[in-house]
Protein backbone atom coordinates (compact mmCIF):
# COMPACT_ATOMS: atom_id res chain seq x y z
CA UNK A 1 0.00 0.00 0.00
CA UNK A 2 3.15 2.28 0.07
CA UNK A 3 2.63 3.29 -3.63
CA UNK A 4 -0.71 3.36 -4.11
CA UNK A 5 -1.08 6.82 -4.45
CA UNK A 6 1.23 6.62 -7.50
CA UNK A 7 -0.08 3.77 -8.72
CA UNK A 8 -3.75 5.38 -8.53
CA UNK A 9 -2.32 8.14 -10.18
CA UNK A 10 -1.16 5.69 -13.27
CA UNK A 11 -4.14 3.78 -13.70
CA UNK A 12 -6.40 7.07 -13.53
CA UNK A 13 -3.54 8.27 -16.40
CA UNK A 14 -4.36 5.10 -18.28
CA UNK A 15 -7.90 6.00 -19.07
CA UNK A 16 -8.87 3.45 -16.35
CA UNK A 17 -12.12 4.67 -14.32
CA UNK A 18 -12.45 3.56 -10.68
CA UNK A 19 -15.45 1.72 -10.27
CA UNK A 20 -14.64 0.81 -6.38
CA UNK A 21 -11.84 1.04 -4.51
CA UNK A 22 -10.89 0.44 -0.20
CA UNK A 23 -8.27 -0.15 1.99
CA UNK A 24 -8.32 -3.14 4.12
CA UNK A 25 -6.04 -5.46 6.18
CA UNK A 26 -6.81 -8.79 4.96
CA UNK A 27 -6.55 -11.76 7.55
CA UNK A 28 -5.00 -14.84 6.32
CA UNK A 29 -8.08 -16.64 6.05
CA UNK A 30 -9.56 -13.64 3.76
CA UNK A 31 -6.41 -13.84 1.48
CA UNK A 32 -6.49 -17.95 1.60
CA UNK A 33 -10.04 -17.41 0.18
CA UNK A 34 -9.32 -14.96 -2.44
CA UNK A 35 -6.30 -17.23 -3.73
CA UNK A 36 -8.24 -20.40 -3.42
CA UNK A 37 -7.39 -21.04 -6.74
CA UNK A 38 -3.66 -21.34 -6.07
CA UNK A 39 -4.20 -23.82 -3.15
CA UNK A 40 -2.13 -26.76 -4.40
CA UNK A 41 0.70 -24.36 -5.45
CA UNK A 42 4.18 -24.09 -4.11
CA UNK A 43 3.56 -20.72 -3.65
CA UNK A 44 0.25 -20.42 -1.92
CA UNK A 45 1.80 -20.03 1.79
CA UNK A 46 4.12 -17.63 0.83
CA UNK A 47 1.68 -15.69 -1.11
CA UNK A 48 -1.20 -15.79 1.31
CA UNK A 49 1.24 -14.67 4.34
CA UNK A 50 2.38 -11.81 2.34
CA UNK A 51 -1.04 -10.93 1.28
CA UNK A 52 -2.34 -10.70 5.10
CA UNK A 53 1.28 -9.25 6.59
CA UNK A 54 -0.21 -5.42 5.85
CA UNK A 55 -2.65 -3.16 4.16
CA UNK A 56 -3.88 -3.40 0.60
CA UNK A 57 -5.60 -1.04 -1.78
CA UNK A 58 -8.51 -3.10 -3.72
CA UNK A 59 -9.91 -1.45 -6.74
CA UNK A 60 -12.52 -2.39 -9.11
CA UNK A 61 -11.28 -1.10 -13.04
CA UNK A 62 -13.87 -0.25 -15.82
CA UNK A 63 -12.71 0.63 -19.26
CA UNK A 64 -12.59 -0.90 -22.75
CA UNK A 65 -10.89 -4.43 -23.05
CA UNK A 66 -9.91 -3.82 -18.75
CA UNK A 67 -8.52 -7.24 -18.58
CA UNK A 68 -5.99 -7.17 -21.31
CA UNK A 69 -5.14 -3.16 -21.12
CA UNK A 70 -4.78 -4.15 -17.11
CA UNK A 71 -2.61 -7.03 -17.70
CA UNK A 72 -0.46 -4.58 -20.37
CA UNK A 73 -0.11 -1.90 -17.70
CA UNK A 74 0.85 -4.19 -14.76
CA UNK A 75 3.56 -6.11 -16.39
CA UNK A 76 4.93 -8.97 -15.95
CA UNK A 77 4.23 -11.38 -12.77
CA UNK A 78 8.17 -11.55 -12.02
CA UNK A 79 9.27 -7.69 -12.23
CA UNK A 80 12.57 -8.63 -13.44
CA UNK A 81 11.37 -9.71 -16.26
CA UNK A 82 8.64 -6.77 -16.66
CA UNK A 83 8.75 -3.87 -19.40
CA UNK A 84 9.87 -0.51 -18.42
CA UNK A 85 7.36 1.63 -18.11
CA UNK A 86 4.82 -1.15 -16.49
CA UNK A 87 3.43 -0.45 -12.94
CA UNK A 88 5.25 -4.10 -11.71
CA UNK A 89 8.65 -2.86 -13.30
CA UNK A 90 8.57 0.36 -11.58
CA UNK A 91 6.92 -0.86 -8.05
CA UNK A 92 7.29 -4.35 -7.91
CA UNK A 93 10.51 -5.69 -5.67
CA UNK A 94 10.13 -9.47 -6.82
CA UNK A 95 7.95 -11.91 -8.14
CA UNK A 96 5.78 -12.46 -4.74
CA UNK A 97 6.04 -8.78 -3.95
CA UNK A 98 5.26 -7.77 -7.61
CA UNK A 99 2.90 -4.55 -6.08
CA UNK A 100 -0.27 -5.11 -8.53
CA UNK A 101 -2.51 -8.19 -8.84
CA UNK A 102 -4.97 -8.60 -12.03
CA UNK A 103 -8.16 -11.20 -13.02
CA UNK A 104 -6.81 -13.25 -16.54
CA UNK A 105 -10.41 -13.39 -17.47
CA UNK A 106 -14.22 -12.23 -17.25
CA UNK A 107 -14.86 -15.19 -14.75
CA UNK A 108 -12.38 -14.62 -12.63
CA UNK A 109 -13.14 -10.37 -12.27
CA UNK A 110 -16.39 -11.52 -11.24
CA UNK A 111 -15.42 -13.24 -8.70
CA UNK A 112 -12.82 -10.84 -7.24
CA UNK A 113 -14.67 -8.02 -7.90
CA UNK A 114 -17.45 -9.93 -5.62
CA UNK A 115 -15.38 -10.79 -3.30
CA UNK A 116 -14.16 -7.56 -2.02
CA UNK A 117 -17.27 -5.01 -3.44
CA UNK A 118 -21.21 -5.40 -2.82
CA UNK A 119 -22.88 -4.54 -5.54
CA UNK A 120 -23.92 -1.07 -4.16
CA UNK A 121 -20.36 -0.26 -3.92
CA UNK A 122 -20.13 -0.18 -7.77
CA UNK A 123 -20.30 3.70 -8.47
Amino acid sequence: ARHAGRIIQRIEESGFQIRAIKRLHLTRTQAEGFYAVHRERPFFAGLTDFMSSGPVVVLALEAADAIKKWRTLMGATDPAQADAGTLRKEFGTSIERNATHGSDAPETAAFEVGYFFAGYELT
